[in-house]
């Protein structure tokens, strides 16, 4: 070896500088709260024998109102600009209910108006490859209040809206509904609704406050507030997070990386 080389002392190799891999960081921002007026209960959504028509089939499930409004059923619709729906068969057509406020109201379609499944051949009903058309779309649309604009003029009111889009499966030889996706339409905005893993944790309720489970899953300490995202795991103290974003971009509980932290404050009180 080379004594003159600049890196050769006392017999071996000085090692250089290491160079380090630039820290991580991930975005952290706090959730923006959007009242939303109507809401249909996915997991209640089916398909239910209409007694007074044998072969066809109602919609029908749960939903909480805080406003009055209306449902409309769709069956194959399109969306469009603004969400508006479209039906795609004319021998469907959409059917309109109205409602009153209230929390856990059953809604079921009129008797006459559902969907036989013997029209339509068993590949159209389960073609999924295609979502540009979803074979249910259930609209609830919450009435806007009554204003009367100044001189005469109407005021301009935006609607707001939920829009749950299903497919059909069979099972057992029966068709059941699956809800793929729902869409909050507010202030003329377009919002799709994700569902958080482990935010039930975080809410006070009947689970005791003692439970594991409403912790953070770093300090074991302050309560569940922040979600990862894409993953969208609730398993984190701000805090933490804050802290976490700077060291490291996997989650803590799946390991995938990480886009965004989503702080989420969860008001168990009345609202102001």
């Amino acid at each position: 070896m080379d004594p003159a080389h600049p890196n050769w002392a006392g017999g071996r190799y000085r090692c250089g500088p290491v160079m380090q891999a630039p820290t991580p960081y991930v975005e952290h921002q706090k959730a923006v709260t959007i009242r939303n007026d109507v809401n249909l209960k996915k997991e209640s959504l089916k398909v239910e024998p209409d007694e007074e028509n044998p072969g066809s089939f109602l919609v029908s499930f749960t939903f909480d109102a805080t406003v009055a409004g209306s449902i409309t059923i769709i069956f194959f619709a399109k969306e469009s600009e603004d969400c508006n729906l479209t039906p795609t068969k004319s021998n469907l057509p959409p059917v309109t209910v109205h409602f009153q406020q209230g929390l856990g109201q059953k809604f079921r379609q009129p008797s006459g108006t559902g969907i036989n499944f013997s029209m339509f051949e068993e590949t159209e009903l389960l073609k999924v490859t295609d979502l540009d058309i979803y074979p249910i779309a259930v609209k609830a649309e919450a009435s806007p209040p009554n204003q009367d604009g100044s001189e005469g003029n109407p005021v301009s009111v935006t609607t707001n809206s939920q829009i749950t889009q299903a497919i059909f499966e069979r099972e057992k030889g029966e068709f059941q509904v699956r809800v793929v996706k729902q869409i909050l339409w507010v202030n003329g905005l377009r919002y799709e609704l994700q569902e958080i893993y482990g935010i039930g944790n975080s809410v006070e309720g009947d689970l005791d406050g003692n439970d594991p489970g409403k912790e953070c899953v770093i300090c074991l300490s302050e309560p569940r507030d922040t979600t990862v995202l894409p993953c969208r795991h609730m398993c984190m103290c701000s805090g933490c997070a804050k802290v976490l974003r700077f060291q490291t971009n996997r989650c803590p509980i799946c390991r995938q990386p990480v886009e965004r932290l989503l702080e989420i404050k969860v008001n168990n009180g009345p609202e102001e």
